[in-house]
């Protein structure tokens, strides 16, 4: 049987799906594809929609902030949608510096950010890589501040190392709820730095990015032939494919981790909350991390 199956969890005070949509992608769409994306989202209990100031740099975007102001133009064109998702962004990379988390910067993305989403408040707001010229306490103040003002509801960290998420959540007055790592079957560090440690023994949600590597383990391009076998070996038992066998696998871990899609195709939605009925047992799942590492575990 599963080690979890979930339905809804919990980030902080806010319900959420058990799986999330990213939208690195989402620059390459039109205004009525983004509706339709969110909407089939919604409907299937995708619920967080997770962005970032940065993404449309790359995947053909438009320059900074266009994922974002896409985002913006598909939730004011639908304003229910607004009140069933739970929004997410994050800020503090700036191409060429590369990193700033200082009062002043961020200060004025989140204020950049509120203008191109056409939001009075992002839910979740997450500071995207560490700044390791910016001071906890400093970070910390800010963060207070915009919470303060009502400008964000909760605060996460993307890419931060076990004490680097630490030392920031020491200066805070309210807790973290989330970080944000690369987690995948094929990027397992999570697993063994404490990341995900951490997130059982405070209650922080962690929230997988590229946990389908980037697409590799979908498209069959992955450069470990037993890894592969192992995969296509369950996903033929479930009777889903390659991804959902990926997918489960994060989900069984006992962190509750929520793993960020990011398709921008409505149908490998769909296809990806097949992963919630897989059944993963521990030998499916030690199994997968030795195929993984290429070493048996002692």
């Amino acid at each position: 049987m599963n080690l979890i199956n979930p339905t809804t969890q919990r980030l902080g005070p806010m319900d959420i799906g058990p799986l999330a949509l990213g939208t690195w992608r989402f620059v390459n769409l039109e205004i009525n594809d983004g509706r339709r994306l969110l909407e089939t989202a919604v409907d299937l209990g995708i619920t967080l929609i997770d962005c970032a100031d940065v993404y449309g740099l790359d995947w053909g975007g438009s320059g900074f902030g266009a994922a974002e102001k896409l985002l913006g133009k598909v939730l004011a064109s639908a304003p229910g949608l607004r009140y069933n998702v739970v929004l997410a962004t994050k800020g503090g990379i700036i191409p060429g510096i590369p990193y700033n988390s200082s009062r002043d910067y961020l200060r004025q993305a989140v204020e950049a950010s509120l203008g191109r989403l056409q939001v009075e408040v992002i839910d979740l707001y997450q500071i995207h890589r560490p700044d390791l010229f910016t001071s906890p306490a400093q970070l910390a103040a800010t963060l207070s501040e915009l919470r303060d003002e009502g400008k964000i509801r909760e605060v996460g960290v993307s890419n931060y190392s076990r004490s680097q998420f630490e030392a920031l959540a020491a200066h805070l007055p309210f807790p973290l709820v989330s970080t944000q790592p690369q987690f995948s079957v094929t990027h397992l560090n999570p697993l063994r730095d404490g990341t995900l440690d951490l997130c059982m023994n405070r209650g922080v949600r962690p929230l997988a990015w590229s946990p389908l590597d980037g697409g590799r383990i979908s498209a069959g391009t992955l450069d470990n032939p037993e890894l592969v076998n192992t995969l296509d070996s369950l996903a033929e038992r479930e009777g889903v494919d390659r991804a959902g066998i990926a997918l489960a696998f994060l989900l069984a871990n006992p962190a509750g981790v929520i793993p960020i899609l990011g398709t921008t195709n409505p149908e490998r939605l769909r296809a990806a909350t097949r992963s919630l009925s897989v059944s993963l047992d521990r030998a499916d799942c030690y199994a997968l991390i030795e195929a993984s590492e290429g070493v048996p575990l002692p």
